[in-house]
């Protein structure tokens, strides 16, 4: 069977290549990322927010100390400040209606860390913000009319003929979504560059602790804040610079597991249900997802370990089961592990920081690196995102 990818290597020097694009595909062109400015090392966590929620309670404090070990996470960030708590007490008080108070606070922060992204991106990608044609925007942060991806169009200066895409309250597979339809919008309008950004707080979902809701204590050791966004484009031009080529993309939803991770809207913010057997559902049904995504490759003799990883890391258990049962070598999921214990879990944000991660091994691997991987990400529903990834950079 032919593999399409194999259409030649274009030497751009003595000592880097990039492999061609196929005509029509969508490649990613540029990557940015932003984080607040409250930087959270693991080690303070407990303290800190059982300080913040007035939390006296032992079993809490130990059960926060276990669980803030476990997920593996070292670093993350948080708009949550002394500041607004101190402007905001009614945050820590529990049953107070807070929504219009936390939502103050998020429509404004996601939007100004969407930018510092997407100025970021655009600097990287070289071209002006206006040759932008449209914008994909995602978050399950805020909540307003109009939405953050007129307020994000208006700061970067695009035009006010800009095609904008809202993806609202996707949780953690919004991010592979917006890549899957910015690919669709590039590959169907010849010429158009868009920009997909996503931009998460935690500010929603902030409460004090209670016995009767451990999910909370999950989401306060696992989750940051931050924003990340990438430019996409199908037939490069000589001043770009694609790394990667979004050759397929799939979506699948799990039937009767629409309960397992279960988020409501209330007075009080977002309150969150995670079903324990969240990872043994992706466990037992990802290989032949995978097998699906691979099939498009061109390429029968393939195997998972021939291929590169870009998982988004919901949690450890996950990625450890998702190894175990794919036969994963270690280092394949490296790059996700390290964006987990960099950033947390940054919801939909989090599989772009490890594309950002896989990018930079396959340079550093060259010639040996591995033209074809998977973007995998997975959330409510339970629903399951694909992409089928083709590496253009080697040097």
């Amino acid at each position: 069977m032919s593999n399409p990818g194999m259409k030649g290597v274009e030497k751009q020097s003595s000592i880097f290549t990039r492999r061609v694009a196929n005509p029509g595909k969508a490649t990613v062109l540029a990557l940015g990322k932003a984080f607040p400015s409250q930087v959270v090392p693991q080690e303070n966590l407990v303290e800190g927010f059982l300080r913040d929620t007035k939390c006296d309670d032992a079993f809490i404090k130990e059960k926060l100390e276990h669980l803030c070990k476990t997920t593996t996470v070292k670093t993350r960030y948080t708009v949550l400040s002394r500041e607004i708590l101190d402007k905001y007490p009614e945050l820590t008080t529990e049953g107070s209606p807070t929504i219009k108070q936390r939502l103050e606070i998020a429509n404004e922060a996601v939007v100004e860390m969407a930018l510092e992204a997407s100025l970021g991106c655009i600097k990287e990608w070289g071209r002006p913000a206006g040759d932008i044609t449209h914008i994909v925007y995602v978050s399950s942060s805020e909540i307003r009319l109009p939405g953050g991806d007129l307020y994000l169009s208006a700061k970067l200066g695009l035009r006010n003929d800009v095609n904008r895409v809202m993806l609202y309250f996707l949780g953690c597979y919004g991010g592979v979504t917006g890549l899957r339809v910015a690919k669709d919008i590039a590959e169907n309008n010849p010429g158009s560059r868009v920009l997909l950004t996503t931009s998460e707080t935690t500010i929603l979902g902030f409460r004090p602790p209670n016995k009767a809701r451990p999910y909370d204590l999950v989401g306060a050791a696992l989750f940051g804040d931050g924003a990340a966004a990438v430019i996409i484009g199908a037939d490069p031009r000589e001043s770009e610079a694609p790394f990667m080529e979004l050759h397929y993309a799939v979506q699948q939803f799990l039937p009767g597991t629409q309960n397992v991770i279960d988020g409501r809207l209330s007075e009080e913010g977002i309150n969150f249900k995670l079903g324990r057997d969240l990872p043994q559902k992706i466990e037992e049904n990802i290989e032949e997802f995978c097998k699906k995504l691979m099939g498009k490759a061109g390429d029968e003799s393939m195997e998972f370990n021939d291929m590169f990883w870009a998982v988004h890391p919901g949690g450890p258990a996950i990625l450890n089961r998702l190894e175990t049962k794919l036969k994963l070598e270690g280092e394949k999921l490296e790059s996700s592990r390290r964006a987990l214990r960099d950033y947390g879990n940054v919801s939909s944000n989090t599989i772009l920081y490890v594309m950002e991660y896989v990018r930079d091994e396959l340079k550093k691997k060259g010639e040996s690196a591995q033209e074809w991987g998977l973007g995998l990400a997975f959330g409510p529903g339970i629903t399951f995102e694909g992409l089928l990834i083709r590496s253009l950079t080697s040097l």
